[in-house]
Order: structure tokens, then sequence, then C-alpha cells
């Protein structure tokens, strides 16, 4: 039977493309829900800011009736002009075992990249960096994370033989926590505050982070601008975004350090690994997986680092030093044994050193793929 590809263009075809996986990874331990009102709030054009610079079509596969694979096609408007690559993206990406189902959702969403304009496509990547981007290609018996993509280990095969190589890759660590801060630690964290004047914030409410949040992602912005295929989020998004996740974070999770001006020099971002709970829940609060979720944050003894950043002027000075510092004691406040780090770009080896000063593993690598049009 042949695959027919379908255009999402109504709210209960939308509602498909959310809840395939479900079924795809229905047998899978180590894949992890999306929270679908997180799914929601990024693929409606209506709720997300994006959709400001962005534009997009979503695609779904059908076998008969039976959905069989989706992708979505992404192109940034200002990532084109910031960068000067008339790319499109792919994500949202996932399909069966079968070559003919990929090759089929990837024609519909290069032909219609072709069709605005561009010269290549790649992903997978969403609509800002802040999206999960990256297809995991090492690590596939690890257990997944809220913030980062799971595939099948049958996805890389395939968009090698669909034509797509590698663009760049990321790594992913597992660090394990010690029961004391270590000596090293303390000493460059003491030197760098007390030479360049800073001080750490100190928030003990949920709603202390509010007035913080528009800084934080002005720092992000302006430490991440040189990163791969970075784009700034606008003044909307850094509203939706402060909306969405800032009123149920624990501030104890979130270590901010200011100049001697009170504007931010640093800032890294944790929360308890929501892993499990998402896979009880499979990915809905109601009506009762909030509760599995509330109770995963109270008690969780892992912790996922979703950001961290320096300011530029900042940087090789010891300031991330000062975060290690306070993370790992909040961590040992509340009987964290181990920590995964976000994705972190495998060039990047100033991140990945500070490691260094942890029993750690790289359990993960993901890929960005590109393909260029002929």
């Amino acid at each position: 039977m042949s695959i027919r590809i379908e255009e999402v263009k109504t709210k209960k075809q939308l509602k498909r493309f959310i809840e395939f996986p479900n079924s795809l990874y229905k047998a899978s331990p180590f894949w992890v829900p999306a929270l679908y009102f997180d799914e929601i709030a990024t693929l409606d054009s209506k709720k997300n800011p994006a959709f400001d610079f962005c534009r997009t079509k979503y695609f779904l596969a059908y076998r008969g009736k039976e959905i069989v694979g989706r992708v979505a096609g992404i192109i940034n408007d200002r990532y084109i002009e910031i960068w000067k690559n008339k790319y499109a993206r792919f994500g949202w990406l996932d399909f069966t075992e079968d070559i003919e189902v990929a090759g089929a959702l990837f024609n519909a969403v290069e032909s219609w990249a072709q069709e605005q304009g561009m010269t290549g496509i790649q992903g997978p990547m969403g609509f800002t960096d802040f999206d999960k981007e990256g297809m995991l290609v090492e690590g596939f018996s690890e257990l997944g994370t809220l913030p980062t993509i799971y595939n099948h280990p049958y996805y890389p095969d395939y968009l090698g033989r669909l034509g797509y190589a590698k663009e760049v890759d990321w790594v992913e660590y597992r660090i394990h926590i010690p029961d004391t801060v270590q000596p090293d630690i303390l000493r460059i964290a003491n030197i760098a505050e007390r030479r360049l004047k800073l001080k750490v914030v100190r928030l003990k409410r949920s709603k202390d982070v509010l007035p913080y949040a528009k800084k934080m992602f002005e720092l992000l912005n302006d430490g991440y601008k040189d990163l791969f295929g970075f784009v700034a989020l606008s003044e909307r998004q850094i509203a939706a975004y402060t909306k969405q996740y800032f009123s149920f974070v624990n501030p104890d999770f979130i270590q901010l350090v200011a100049d001697g001006k009170n504007e931010l020099a640093a800032v890294a971002i944790s929360m308890p690994s929501l892993s499990k709970a998402l896979q009880k829940s499979k990915g809905n609060l109601l009506p009762f997986g909030f509760l599995h979720l509330l109770n995963a944050i109270r008690r969780s003894e892992v912790l996922d680092l979703y950001l961290i950043a320096v300011r530029p002027d900042m940087q090789g000075k010891g300031v991330n030093a000062i975060l290690m510092r306070e993370a790992q004691q909040a961590c040992i406040d509340h009987g964290i044994k181990t920590v995964y780090a976000a994705p972190e770009l495998e060039l990047n080896r100033d991140v990945r050193g500070q490691w260094k000063y942890y029993k750690n593993e790289q359990h993960k690598r993901r890929r960005c793929y590109t393909k260029l049009f002929k």
C-alpha cells in the first residue's frame, strides 16, 4: 500500500501530529513524552511568537488509515538574515522503520522548502535554539530527557540514505555529584567573586525569579549569539517563555551572578528530572499527571541542566566556577546525586572542559544534518 502525505491544517490534525510518537515509541523504555500543552504552545501559530518571523508546514504520512510518520518544515527568516544561508529546517521528525515512509516525508518537506526559494534544509531543529534540536546518534539505551529529542536507532541510517550529511554534533554528559564542593571550584569561584566584584543573587520563592527573567534571556541572547545557527529571542518570545515556564520553577535551581552595577553576569537554570514522571503521565497534566510531576520536582535525585551562560565580557575569568559552586551546593542540599547536562556543541571545549572537576561520562551524541538542493 502506497504512502499518502497529508498537510496538517486543522486542530484535529495537529492533535494527531502531536500524539503520533505515543504509539511509535510505546514499547521503548527510553523515550520520554513531551508535555502536550508545551507542544501546543510551540506548534500553534496563534500561541508561539516565533511565527512573527517563521513560516511552517506540518505533514503527516499515512499508510491506509494509519499514521506512520510526521515532520515539520520551518523557515526562520531571521536565521536567514543573520547567517546568510537560505536553509529551511525540519523538526518534529518521526517515522516507522520504513525507508519509503521517511522518503515520502522528506520529499514533502524538501519540495515545500524549494518552492519557498530555499537552497538547502537542515535539522532536526525547532523554531529557535530553545526548542529541541539534534538527532540522537549515540546513547539509544539511555533514558531521554524533557528538553531533548529521542529517536529510534534507524533514523541516522535513513538520513544518510536520503542524502543528508553531518553539519554539527552536540554531546551530553552524565555528571556525578560528590558530597562536598571540590576545593578547586571553591578556590576559583572565590577568586573570581573577589576580583570581579561579583555577587550571587539569592532567590527564595518562584515569584522572586520573575523580575530577573527578561535580563536572563537577554544574557542568554548575548552569550549564545556566536553559537551554531543561533537567533536571538524577540521581546514577545521572552515574554511568552517567562509566562510559560518561570511560574513553577524551583528558585534553588536557578543560579544568578550579578556585577557591581547589579547587571547579570551569569546564569544557570536546572530542573529536577521529569523523565519518569512524564512516562507515567504520558505527557498529560490531567487527570493525575500533574501529581507525578509535582512528586518528581520535590523528590528527584536527578537534575537536568537546561541552560548555562556567562556574559561575553566575563568569559574565561572563572565566573562559571561561581555557578558550579552554587549549583552543586543546591544539589547537595536537595539530595541530588546525578546531573544530566544539556547538549553542548562538540567544538565548544570551554563548556565541555568544566566537567573535568567531576566524575562524568559522555553518554549521548546528537547531530544536525544538512542537505543542499541541486
